[in-house]
């Protein structure tokens, strides 16, 4: 995990190197050696809060280039939509010494139980570049409790973290959270290989809850059980597959063809045109 947040530093330092002036980025580069080198967290601490203030909080400017890079951490993260201060102290974060264990955690756990909503997105934005990236689980999975949208969002949006270290109990809170509070799901790296029989069987529940509501079914529901499609739910995906909600037809249509299970394959021989479409990818998930 070292070696990936050094990867992160260098990459996060040339970012913000052209996206502030030349004597921010030097008080930047100033204070992050004294956090390098700081036993204590009082430079942490006093920086972490007075980054907004030095250098705004406008979105940041990167090339394509350099998003590509950053595909080197995982595929899917990327940093779109981050503003500078978000970005800067993410990098702050990254500099804290790492050597002592628990000193480490100290340091950083103590800026988690401080930090007001802004802070914490740039902890949790950080999370892929922490040291002893398995302790983190816990910190994570607390994280997905929050009822801070943009907080929810930092963990869930293009972050590898969940992905990676989250147990299978937390994973599904954080899926079923980005449905409960209307999250864009695509955006949640892991999506499809972490799918599972409890998670599926959750979201049929769920699902079943909504439409006794008279609610609409967010599609992508239906990725998440495409897996798990067998005799005793079936007639949930023929229940969607005749909904007069086009984006659900389409959702249940896409379960079909990618389930193991006959039966919800023979049922897209009922609408050949939107079988010819997902076999052309002209309909795929991320279209939906």
């Amino acid at each position: 995990m070292q070696q990936k947040g050094n990867f992160l530093k260098s990459t996060f330092a040339e970012i913000i190197q052209h996206n502030l002036p030349a004597e921010i980025y030097t008080w930047l580069q100033d204070k992050a050696l004294l956090i390098r080198e700081e036993k204590n967290a009082g430079q942490l601490n006093l920086t972490f809060a007075a980054v907004p203030r030095k250098t705004g909080k406008q979105l940041i400017q990167f090339s394509l280039e350099e998003h590509d890079k950053l595909k080197q951490v995982h595929s899917e993260y990327a940093i779109n939509g981050w503003t500078i201060d978000r970005l800067c102290r993410v990098w702050m974060l990254l500099q804290v010494d790492s050597s002592d264990k628990e000193n480490y955690f100290r340091k950083l756990e103590t800026l988690f139980k401080a930090a007001e909503m802004n802070e914490l997105v740039a902890l949790y934005s950080a999370l892929p570049g922490f040291d002893y990236a398995e302790d983190w689980q816990k910190q994570c999975a607390d994280g997905i409790r929050s009822n801070i949208g943009i907080v929810l969002e930092a963990i869930m949006y293009n972050n590898p973290y969940p992905n990676q270290y989250l147990s299978e109990q937390a994973w599904n809170q954080l899926v079923m959270k980005a449905f409960f509070t209307d999250k864009d799901v695509k955006r949640i790296i892991g999506l499809d290989e972490r799918a599972n029989k409890e998670l599926a069987s959750i979201l049929i529940d769920y699902a079943n809850e909504r439409w006794a509501a008279h609610r609409v079914v967010n599609p992508q529901l239906w990725r998440l059980v495409t897996k798990f499609i067998h005799a005793e739910n079936f007639a949930n995906i023929e229940k969607a597959f005749n909904s007069a909600d086009l984006s659900e037809k389409k959702a249940a249509a896409l379960a079909a063809f990618y389930s193991h299970y006959q039966p919800a394959k023979d049922l897209l021989e009922n609408d050949i045109e939107l079988k010819f479409a997902i076999k052309e990818n002209k309909l795929n998930w991320n279209a939906l």
